[in-house]
């Protein structure tokens, strides 16, 4: 058995921030795999989703989370815990802001990070849409903010400057051995990527509502040695959303069906037999038991 490393580092570095600022663009492109829903649409991470980085002497494991809101029912509430939860049990607190959003936007969010004992590293994604001027500006707020925190300017969607960021975590990481085996790169299963993935594509094809209204939950997946069976059920809340949902003889459920099978087949580098259906459950945001059922509630 090989001796531990006395110099490995390794540590939970958790992502937060409010809803668009781009923490899972900035994430999948830290972990380097595509773990986290990213669409133009608010609270498309419901989830506490971990991605996993190693390397010989670290391991970084990353938690994307839901954007911080107010809560307007059980789901959101149950979000937010997973938000709470992060900020407690972080090594490093990556906060995700941008050079769009107002500031001082959730201001106790801000308030919490001021007394927080770990190290924070403030990101201020989207420069390439900004000025320099701007950018100047928020790096000199943020650091009267948050004068404990080491401040970066970054572009996740053009990977800008995430180099450094990576080696600022690294050097914030605490001594100790690996949390996970290192061939890991998620503490999430194929089922879980497989439901997000079909999340995704309801969110790109549908507009108002409907994709706030919808759960997904995966009844079967079986791992042949050609391909994976998979049969899903997309939940809404009334009858006329899952008219919407199946669309004129079934053409936008099959437009999400194909879309979702051809992502999966990349994500899990083997052919997809998807089944999708589509079932009305009215009270599934707001149900202890439902919300249980699909993993927000524990």
């Amino acid at each position: 058995m090989e001796a531990q490393n006395k110099n490995h580092r390794a540590g939970f570095v958790n992502i937060i921030g409010n809803p668009n600022v781009g923490k899972s663009t900035l994430m999948n492109a830290l972990v380097g795999e595509k773990l986290s829903i990213v669409t133009a649409k608010a609270q498309t991470t419901r989830h506490r989703i971990m991605g996993i980085v190693n390397g010989e002497d670290y391991q970084i494991v990353y938690s994307d989370t839901p954007g911080i809101l107010k809560p307007n029912y059980r789901l959101q509430q149950s979000m937010m815990n997973f938000v709470d939860t992060a900020i407690g049990d972080a090594d490093i607190v990556l906060y995700v802001t941008d050079t769009v959003e107002k500031s001082d936007k959730n201001q106790e969010y801000i308030s919490k990070l001021q007394k927080i004992g770990c190290p924070v590293i403030l990101v201020i994604n989207k420069i390439d849409i900004s000025t320099q001027e701007k950018v100047h500006e928020l790096m000199q707020w943020w650091s009267e903010q948050l004068p404990q925190a080491v401040i970066f300017p970054a572009s996740a969607q053009e990977k800008f400057n995430l180099d450094n960021i990576f080696d600022a975590i690294v050097d914030r990481l605490p001594l100790a051995p690996a949390w996970y085996d290192k061939d890991v790169f998620t503490d999430k299963n194929l089922r879980f990527f497989a439901s997000e993935i079909i999340r995704e594509k309801i969110f790109l094809n549908y507009k108002e509502e409907i994709p706030y209204s919808c759960e997904v939950a995966v009844e079967e997946f079986k791992e042949g040695a050609e391909r994976y069976d998979i049969s899903a059920v997309i939940y809404v809340m009334r009858d006329s959303q899952k008219g919407i949902i199946i669309g004129k003889g079934g053409q936008s459920l099959k437009k999400v069906g194909t879309q979702a099978r051809i992502d999966m087949e990349d994500f899990f580098q083997k052919k997809v037999f998807l089944k999708l259906f589509v079932k009305v459950d009215a009270d599934w945001r707001e149900s202890k038991k439902e919300l249980r059922r699909f993993g927000y509630e524990y």
